[in-house]
């Protein structure tokens, strides 16, 4: 704590130098005006400011107060007074004082300064941090909302195919474990190519915060601009997304990627053309005999956005038979784990695969929800430390 006093009394001066010059505290006392203003314009933080209101009356002091204020609007400034002055004090404080303290005879009150400062200067950093926060709420919040404009809402299928889709934000802890809702990397987008064609997409930036949005939002205005090609090949699809992406600096910058799962579903033929970018490969659950597979082994995917404009990707066919469901997802659902835990463990592709196969004649969207509520769960109450999309479909009997 860096603590620059102005004093009147040069004794009473000394004295408070010595007690809070201690431990890792730093005292600069004065008993000069001239030399407490030119303290105070110094390069370097002071964290609280000590004057006397008789330095050298209250009418002087008080000009004195106004300075400083000016020179550090951000330091706190306590004044010391005698007990008969207290009602002087009203002007200070309505002019930004932060506290006071009372002289008494005894100059007793010294020995109260180092803990009384100590306590003004932690309450000045909470507001601060407690600022900061709501700042970075406030902006994190915007962006958030931006994101989840892009989310596709009203999804209609052909008869005898039911699909639910979510977008769940990650949360970071600040100031007292308070959450924040973060901006991420996370995306899914459903739309109809034709009457019988439905385009499945997840997506999943690397990292967090602001820059993987950003990458997400490039990729999605992207995808929309060329969707109207009608990329019924996933693989020329994903091609051309990558070479756009390269081509943005604001996902590849500092080694950035997007992993991706692009599919055409054919409702007539009940067939999904897809092909992954680097991206977890979609899940298969069969009703009538409650197995679920993955549509391909996990080498299947391709190298992810976004780090090289020649990446090669190859287009699977899989058949989404009548009586089953098909689970599209992003690895926040499967790495939820607890924290704090001696062993690191996650609710994984164990945790999905059992709460499916334990749910599978329960109605779709509970299967859903339940699937978000058990990784969830699985943190013990620290949340999931990864945005999640989810997409299940289902094509009934």
């Amino acid at each position: 704590m860096r603590v620059l006093v102005g004093w009147d009394d040069v004794e009473q001066a000394d004295l408070i130098s010595l007690y809070l010059s201690v431990d890792a505290s730093e005292a600069v006392v004065t008993s000069d005006p001239e030399r407490l203003i030119a303290e105070a314009k110094r390069t370097g933080d002071w964290d609280v400011i000590l004057m006397t209101t008789l330095l050298p009356d209250i009418d002087g002091s008080f000009a004195i107060f106004e300075k400083l204020r000016q020179l550090r609007p951000g330091c706190p400034v306590v004044c010391a007074c005698e007990a008969q002055d207290v009602f002087r004090m009203a002007r200070f404080m309505s002019s930004g004082m932060r506290t006071y303290v009372l002289r008494d005879a005894g100059a007793e009150f010294i020995f109260l300064l180092q803990a009384m400062l100590e306590t003004v200067v932690a309450a000045v950093h909470n507001e601060r941090e407690q600022k900061i926060a709501e700042r970075l709420r406030e902006e994190v919040d915007s962006v958030r909302k931006l994101q989840e404009s892009i989310t596709p809402r009203d999804i209609t299928l052909p008869a005898g195919y039911q699909i639910v889709a979510r977008y769940e934000p990650s949360q970071m802890k600040v100031l007292g474990g308070q959450p924040i809702v973060m901006a991420g990397g996370d995306y899914y987008d459903i739309f109809r190519l034709d009457d019988s064609h439905i385009v499945l997409l997840v997506g999943d930036a690397s990292g967090h915060g602001m820059k993987a949005c950003m990458s997400i939002m490039t990729m999605h205005t992207l995808a929309r601009m060329i969707r109207n090609r009608e990329f019924e090949d996933p693989a020329t699809f994903v091609v051309e997304i990558n070479r756009h992406l390269c081509e943005q600096s604001i996902v590849s910058n500092e080694g950035g990627f997007i992993t991706m799962l692009y599919g055409v579903l054919n409702t007539d033929r009940h067939e999904l053309r897809w092909c992954s970018a680097g991206h977890p490969i979609p899940l298969l659950q069969d009703l009538e005999r409650n197995e679920i597979r993955a549509l391909a082994e996990d080498d299947a995917g391709g190298l992810p956005l976004a780090i090289t404009p020649d990446a090669e990707y190859e287009t699977h066919t899989s058949t989404v038979p009548a009586g089953s469901r098909l689970l599209l997802y992003t690895d926040g659902l499967a790495e939820a784990f607890p924290e704090g835990g001696e062993v690191h463990a996650e609710f994984g592709l164990n945790g999905i695969l059992g709460t499916l196969k334990r749910l599978v004649r329960q109605p779709l969207a509970d299967v859903f929800q339940t699937l978000f509520d058990e990784s969830n769960a699985f943190t013990q109450g620290s949340g999931r430390h990864d945005d999640t999309s989810v997409v299940l479909l289902e094509h009934s009997c």
